[in-house]
Protein backbone atom coordinates (compact mmCIF):
# COMPACT_ATOMS: atom_id res chain seq x y z
CA UNK A 1 0.00 0.00 0.00
CA UNK A 2 1.18 3.80 -0.31
CA UNK A 3 0.55 6.90 1.81
CA UNK A 4 -2.23 9.12 -0.74
CA UNK A 5 -0.56 12.04 1.26
CA UNK A 6 3.19 11.64 0.32
CA UNK A 7 3.58 8.82 -1.73
CA UNK A 8 5.61 6.31 0.91
CA UNK A 9 5.42 2.87 0.32
CA UNK A 10 4.10 1.12 3.12
CA UNK A 11 3.62 -1.94 4.99
CA UNK A 12 -0.38 -3.48 4.26
CA UNK A 13 -1.75 -2.58 7.44
CA UNK A 14 -0.10 0.29 8.01
CA UNK A 15 -2.23 2.96 10.20
CA UNK A 16 -0.20 5.78 9.87
CA UNK A 17 2.78 6.34 6.95
CA UNK A 18 5.91 6.27 8.74
CA UNK A 19 7.35 9.40 6.62
CA UNK A 20 4.75 12.21 6.93
CA UNK A 21 2.76 10.59 9.82
CA UNK A 22 -0.85 10.96 8.44
CA UNK A 23 -3.34 8.59 8.62
CA UNK A 24 -3.86 6.20 6.23
CA UNK A 25 -7.49 5.39 6.79
CA UNK A 26 -9.05 7.69 4.72
CA UNK A 27 -5.91 7.68 1.74
CA UNK A 28 -5.48 3.57 1.60
CA UNK A 29 -7.23 3.80 -1.61
CA UNK A 30 -5.53 6.82 -3.17
CA UNK A 31 -2.25 5.98 -5.61
CA UNK A 32 1.23 7.71 -4.88
CA UNK A 33 1.94 10.11 -6.57
CA UNK A 34 3.35 9.40 -9.83
CA UNK A 35 4.41 11.67 -13.05
CA UNK A 36 1.69 9.96 -15.11
CA UNK A 37 -1.89 10.91 -15.28
CA UNK A 38 -5.08 9.17 -16.47
CA UNK A 39 -5.30 6.82 -19.32
CA UNK A 40 -5.30 8.26 -22.52
CA UNK A 41 -5.13 5.05 -24.83
CA UNK A 42 -4.64 1.12 -23.95
CA UNK A 43 -1.31 -1.00 -24.15
CA UNK A 44 -0.90 -2.73 -27.73
CA UNK A 45 -2.17 -0.06 -29.52
CA UNK A 46 0.00 0.76 -33.14
CA UNK A 47 -0.90 4.55 -32.62
CA UNK A 48 -2.45 6.90 -30.32
CA UNK A 49 -2.85 10.94 -30.65
CA UNK A 50 -0.58 13.18 -28.72
CA UNK A 51 -2.82 14.01 -25.57
CA UNK A 52 -1.53 18.01 -25.80
CA UNK A 53 -1.72 18.60 -29.74
CA UNK A 54 -3.52 15.56 -31.30
CA UNK A 55 -0.43 14.76 -33.54
CA UNK A 56 -0.05 10.91 -34.18
CA UNK A 57 2.07 8.91 -32.15
CA UNK A 58 3.42 5.73 -33.27
CA UNK A 59 4.99 3.75 -30.46
CA UNK A 60 7.81 1.25 -31.51
CA UNK A 61 8.10 -2.08 -30.38
CA UNK A 62 9.36 -1.84 -26.66
CA UNK A 63 9.32 1.86 -26.36
CA UNK A 64 7.60 3.11 -23.19
CA UNK A 65 8.44 6.58 -22.83
CA UNK A 66 7.82 8.45 -25.88
CA UNK A 67 8.50 12.37 -26.62
CA UNK A 68 5.69 14.00 -29.36
CA UNK A 69 7.93 15.20 -32.15
CA UNK A 70 5.54 18.08 -32.36
CA UNK A 71 4.61 19.63 -29.72
CA UNK A 72 7.38 17.56 -27.00
CA UNK A 73 4.24 16.02 -24.70
CA UNK A 74 5.40 12.62 -23.22
CA UNK A 75 3.24 9.60 -22.91
CA UNK A 76 4.22 6.65 -20.99
CA UNK A 77 3.17 3.05 -20.73
CA UNK A 78 2.07 1.73 -17.61
CA UNK A 79 0.09 -1.30 -16.45
CA UNK A 80 -3.14 0.19 -17.32
CA UNK A 81 -1.82 1.60 -20.73
CA UNK A 82 -0.23 4.87 -22.08
CA UNK A 83 -0.89 7.89 -19.70
CA UNK A 84 0.59 11.48 -20.51
CA UNK A 85 3.71 12.63 -18.35
CA UNK A 86 2.48 15.46 -16.47
CA UNK A 87 6.04 15.90 -14.34
CA UNK A 88 8.22 16.65 -17.48
CA UNK A 89 11.23 19.06 -17.55
CA UNK A 90 14.74 19.32 -18.96
CA UNK A 91 18.39 21.08 -18.20
CA UNK A 92 19.50 23.75 -20.33
CA UNK A 93 22.80 22.95 -22.92
CA UNK A 94 25.53 24.71 -21.88
CA UNK A 95 28.17 22.81 -23.35
CA UNK A 96 27.23 22.80 -27.36
CA UNK A 97 30.00 22.41 -29.48
CA UNK A 98 32.92 19.60 -29.99
CA UNK A 99 35.44 21.67 -28.85
CA UNK A 100 33.88 22.73 -25.96
CA UNK A 101 33.78 18.66 -24.62
CA UNK A 102 37.31 18.40 -25.71
CA UNK A 103 37.97 21.30 -23.52
CA UNK A 104 36.81 19.73 -20.48
CA UNK A 105 37.86 15.92 -21.36
CA UNK A 106 41.72 17.40 -21.57
CA UNK A 107 42.30 18.78 -17.98
CA UNK A 108 40.87 15.52 -16.88
CA UNK A 109 43.47 13.65 -18.86
CA UNK A 110 46.13 15.97 -17.28
CA UNK A 111 45.14 15.85 -14.21
CA UNK A 112 45.24 11.68 -13.75
CA UNK A 113 41.72 11.54 -13.48
CA UNK A 114 41.38 9.35 -16.80
CA UNK A 115 44.25 7.23 -17.76
CA UNK A 116 46.56 9.45 -19.57
CA UNK A 117 48.02 7.70 -22.03
CA UNK A 118 45.51 4.63 -22.92
CA UNK A 119 43.45 8.09 -23.77
CA UNK A 120 46.15 10.51 -25.48
CA UNK A 121 46.50 7.06 -27.84
CA UNK A 122 43.13 6.80 -28.73
CA UNK A 123 41.33 7.60 -31.96
CA UNK A 124 38.30 9.88 -31.85
CA UNK A 125 35.80 8.07 -33.66
CA UNK A 126 32.47 9.94 -32.26
CA UNK A 127 30.79 12.70 -30.36
CA UNK A 128 27.49 12.97 -30.32
CA UNK A 129 25.34 15.31 -28.45
CA UNK A 130 21.18 13.71 -27.75
CA UNK A 131 18.46 14.40 -24.85
CA UNK A 132 18.53 11.15 -22.88
CA UNK A 133 15.34 10.71 -20.87
CA UNK A 134 15.77 9.63 -16.89
CA UNK A 135 13.19 9.03 -14.10
CA UNK A 136 14.00 10.90 -11.33
CA UNK A 137 13.09 8.86 -8.39
CA UNK A 138 12.44 10.64 -4.73
CA UNK A 139 13.90 8.14 -2.38
CA UNK A 140 14.16 8.98 1.50
CA UNK A 141 16.79 5.96 2.97
CA UNK A 142 17.17 5.24 6.79
CA UNK A 143 19.80 2.85 7.08
CA UNK A 144 20.67 1.71 10.78
CA UNK A 145 23.67 0.09 11.29
CA UNK A 146 25.11 -1.47 14.37
CA UNK A 147 29.01 -1.45 14.78
CA UNK A 148 31.60 -2.98 17.51
CA UNK A 149 32.34 0.23 19.86
CA UNK A 150 35.90 -0.26 19.35
CA UNK A 151 36.97 1.89 22.14
CA UNK A 152 34.83 -0.13 24.67
CA UNK A 153 36.73 -3.26 23.50
CA UNK A 154 40.05 -1.25 24.26
CA UNK A 155 39.15 -0.11 27.49
CA UNK A 156 38.07 -3.71 28.61
CA UNK A 157 41.24 -5.18 27.32
CA UNK A 158 43.01 -2.67 29.29
CA UNK A 159 41.06 -3.75 32.43
CA UNK A 160 41.77 -6.86 31.80
CA UNK A 161 45.32 -6.87 31.77
CA UNK A 162 45.95 -4.96 34.83
CA UNK A 163 43.79 -7.38 36.34
CA UNK A 164 45.77 -10.01 35.29
CA UNK A 165 48.99 -8.09 36.61
CA UNK A 166 47.12 -7.96 40.06
CA UNK A 167 46.07 -11.46 40.54
CA UNK A 168 49.57 -12.78 38.79
CA UNK A 169 51.57 -10.44 41.11
CA UNK A 170 50.30 -12.17 44.30
CA UNK A 171 51.08 -15.79 42.67
CA UNK A 172 54.55 -15.42 42.30
CA UNK A 173 55.62 -18.68 43.72
CA UNK A 174 52.82 -20.29 41.12
CA UNK A 175 55.20 -19.44 38.39
CA UNK A 176 58.08 -22.27 40.20
CA UNK A 177 58.55 -20.49 43.63
CA UNK A 178 58.80 -16.70 42.53
CA UNK A 179 62.18 -17.01 41.24
CA UNK A 180 63.64 -14.71 38.64
CA UNK A 181 65.29 -17.12 37.00
CA UNK A 182 65.05 -18.63 33.12
CA UNK A 183 63.47 -22.09 35.11
CA UNK A 184 61.48 -20.61 37.37
CA UNK A 185 59.84 -18.05 35.37
CA UNK A 186 58.95 -20.43 33.14
CA UNK A 187 57.92 -23.33 35.12
CA UNK A 188 55.86 -26.39 33.31
CA UNK A 189 52.49 -25.83 33.45
CA UNK A 190 51.79 -28.87 36.01
CA UNK A 191 54.06 -27.21 38.29
CA UNK A 192 52.57 -23.76 38.00
CA UNK A 193 48.84 -25.81 38.21
CA UNK A 194 49.76 -27.70 41.36
CA UNK A 195 51.29 -24.62 43.78
CA UNK A 196 48.47 -22.92 42.65
CA UNK A 197 46.11 -25.45 44.17
CA UNK A 198 47.85 -25.91 47.49
CA UNK A 199 49.33 -22.45 47.84
CA UNK A 200 46.85 -19.60 46.32
CA UNK A 201 43.58 -18.65 48.17
CA UNK A 202 42.45 -17.73 44.34
CA UNK A 203 42.33 -21.96 43.59
CA UNK A 204 39.67 -22.54 46.24
CA UNK A 205 37.84 -19.60 45.36
CA UNK A 206 37.38 -20.28 41.86
CA UNK A 207 38.88 -23.61 40.95
CA UNK A 208 41.84 -24.35 38.70
CA UNK A 209 40.26 -24.75 35.64
CA UNK A 210 38.28 -21.58 35.68
CA UNK A 211 40.85 -19.69 37.12
CA UNK A 212 43.44 -21.11 33.95
CA UNK A 213 40.82 -19.92 31.55
CA UNK A 214 40.89 -16.71 32.89
CA UNK A 215 44.70 -16.94 33.15
CA UNK A 216 44.80 -17.75 29.20
CA UNK A 217 41.76 -15.78 27.97
CA UNK A 218 41.35 -12.55 29.88
CA UNK A 219 41.75 -9.77 27.71
CA UNK A 220 41.61 -11.21 24.33
CA UNK A 221 37.54 -11.39 24.04
CA UNK A 222 35.93 -10.41 21.01
CA UNK A 223 33.81 -8.19 23.03
CA UNK A 224 30.53 -9.65 21.35
CA UNK A 225 28.70 -7.45 23.96
CA UNK A 226 30.41 -4.06 23.18
CA UNK A 227 28.19 -2.67 20.33
CA UNK A 228 26.55 1.23 19.47
CA UNK A 229 24.25 1.83 17.09
CA UNK A 230 24.39 4.36 14.35
CA UNK A 231 21.64 5.82 12.05
CA UNK A 232 22.44 7.09 8.38
CA UNK A 233 19.56 8.70 6.97
CA UNK A 234 19.50 10.55 3.07
CA UNK A 235 17.24 11.57 0.83
CA UNK A 236 17.84 11.43 -3.10
CA UNK A 237 16.63 12.35 -6.33
CA UNK A 238 18.05 9.57 -7.70
CA UNK A 239 17.92 9.52 -11.61
CA UNK A 240 17.49 6.27 -13.54
CA UNK A 241 18.36 5.83 -16.99
CA UNK A 242 14.97 5.18 -19.25
CA UNK A 243 16.80 3.28 -21.57
CA UNK A 244 18.02 -0.52 -21.44
CA UNK A 245 20.38 0.24 -23.76
CA UNK A 246 22.30 2.83 -22.25
CA UNK A 247 22.04 1.18 -18.65
CA UNK A 248 25.89 0.89 -19.06
CA UNK A 249 26.47 4.28 -18.43
CA UNK A 250 23.30 4.48 -15.31
CA UNK A 251 24.89 7.19 -12.61
CA UNK A 252 25.91 5.42 -9.27
CA UNK A 253 26.68 8.29 -7.26
CA UNK A 254 26.05 11.40 -9.77
CA UNK A 255 23.66 14.45 -9.18
CA UNK A 256 21.92 16.17 -11.82
CA UNK A 257 21.51 20.36 -11.13
CA UNK A 258 18.03 19.58 -10.10
CA UNK A 259 18.24 23.46 -9.34
CA UNK A 260 18.48 24.71 -12.60
CA UNK A 261 15.81 22.72 -14.29
CA UNK A 262 13.02 24.14 -15.80
CA UNK A 263 9.52 22.52 -17.70
CA UNK A 264 10.13 20.59 -20.54
CA UNK A 265 9.66 22.86 -23.99
CA UNK A 266 11.08 20.96 -26.89
CA UNK A 267 11.19 24.70 -28.82
CA UNK A 268 13.90 25.57 -27.10
CA UNK A 269 15.99 22.61 -28.00
CA UNK A 270 18.55 22.99 -31.20
CA UNK A 271 16.44 21.67 -34.08
CA UNK A 272 19.70 19.36 -34.97
CA UNK A 273 19.72 17.27 -31.37
CA UNK A 274 17.79 13.74 -31.47
CA UNK A 275 15.51 13.65 -28.69
CA UNK A 276 15.18 9.38 -27.01
CA UNK A 277 12.37 7.59 -26.50
CA UNK A 278 12.71 5.59 -23.41
CA UNK A 279 11.96 1.26 -22.88
CA UNK A 280 12.35 1.72 -19.09
CA UNK A 281 8.52 2.34 -17.29
CA UNK A 282 8.06 4.20 -14.35
CA UNK A 283 7.12 0.94 -12.45
CA UNK A 284 10.48 -0.30 -13.32
CA UNK A 285 12.25 3.04 -12.39
CA UNK A 286 11.12 2.62 -9.18
CA UNK A 287 12.50 -0.64 -8.27
CA UNK A 288 15.75 0.28 -10.26
CA UNK A 289 15.82 2.75 -7.40
CA UNK A 290 15.37 0.97 -4.87
CA UNK A 291 18.00 -1.38 -5.85
CA UNK A 292 20.66 1.37 -6.58
CA UNK A 293 19.97 3.36 -3.24
CA UNK A 294 20.24 0.12 -1.10
CA UNK A 295 23.57 -0.48 -2.28
CA UNK A 296 24.55 3.18 -2.98
CA UNK A 297 23.89 3.54 0.88
CA UNK A 298 25.72 -0.15 1.93
CA UNK A 299 28.93 1.16 0.23
CA UNK A 300 28.67 5.04 1.71
CA UNK A 301 28.07 2.94 5.55
CA UNK A 302 31.39 0.77 4.76
CA UNK A 303 32.96 3.90 3.73
CA UNK A 304 31.88 5.62 6.98
CA UNK A 305 32.34 3.12 10.01
CA UNK A 306 34.53 -0.11 10.30
CA UNK A 307 33.62 -3.81 11.76
CA UNK A 308 29.98 -3.47 11.02
CA UNK A 309 28.03 -5.88 12.48
CA UNK A 310 24.08 -5.32 11.66
CA UNK A 311 22.61 -2.98 8.94
CA UNK A 312 19.31 -2.68 7.48
CA UNK A 313 17.98 0.40 5.16
CA UNK A 314 14.21 1.43 4.86
CA UNK A 315 13.38 2.88 1.84
CA UNK A 316 10.46 5.35 0.91
CA UNK A 317 9.83 6.40 -2.57
CA UNK A 318 8.12 9.08 -3.32
CA UNK A 319 7.53 11.78 -6.99
CA UNK A 320 9.08 10.79 -10.16
CA UNK A 321 9.56 13.08 -13.02
CA UNK A 322 11.01 12.49 -16.24
CA UNK A 323 14.30 14.87 -16.99
CA UNK A 324 15.35 15.43 -20.32
CA UNK A 325 19.37 15.70 -20.20
CA UNK A 326 21.46 16.89 -22.62
CA UNK A 327 24.47 14.63 -23.06
CA UNK A 328 27.45 14.16 -24.95
CA UNK A 329 28.88 10.64 -25.46
CA UNK A 330 32.91 10.82 -26.66
CA UNK A 331 33.49 7.75 -28.22
CA UNK A 332 37.29 6.78 -28.91
CA UNK A 333 39.16 3.80 -30.23
CA UNK A 334 42.18 2.14 -28.06
CA UNK A 335 43.89 -0.70 -30.60
CA UNK A 336 40.69 -2.04 -30.74
CA UNK A 337 38.93 -0.92 -27.49
CA UNK A 338 36.26 0.77 -27.02
CA UNK A 339 36.20 3.68 -24.91
CA UNK A 340 33.32 6.20 -24.05
CA UNK A 341 33.05 9.17 -21.81
CA UNK A 342 29.52 10.59 -21.41
CA UNK A 343 29.70 14.59 -20.51
CA UNK A 344 26.54 16.13 -18.95
CA UNK A 345 26.09 18.85 -21.15
CA UNK A 346 24.28 21.10 -18.72
CA UNK A 347 27.03 21.17 -15.92
CA UNK A 348 30.38 19.83 -17.85
CA UNK A 349 31.06 17.03 -15.39
CA UNK A 350 31.86 13.76 -16.78
CA UNK A 351 28.86 11.24 -15.23
CA UNK A 352 30.29 7.88 -15.97
CA UNK A 353 33.12 6.08 -18.63
CA UNK A 354 33.47 3.04 -20.08
CA UNK A 355 36.68 1.07 -21.28
CA UNK A 356 39.21 2.58 -19.10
Amino acid sequence: MYCGYCGAELQDGTAFCTKCGKSTASTASKPAKTASGPIIAPSGVQSLKCPSCGAPIAPKFGEMVITCSYCGTGVTLGDQGWTNIQKQTMLTLRVATVGQVNTIIKPLVNDGFLHRHRLEDSKQEEMTLTYVPYWIVSVSARTSITVADQAAQLAQTATSAALMGVIFGGMGGGFGGGGGGRRGGRGGRRAFEGQLVADNPFAEILGLKRLRIMAFGMGMGRGGGNKKAEQMDENYNFPVIALKALTDYQPHDYQFNLEGRELFDIAKLPKDVKILNGDISEDGAKTQARTLVDQLQSQKAHAKYQAIQEMHTDLDVGDVELLHVPVWFARFDNKGKKIVLVVDANSGKVINASGL
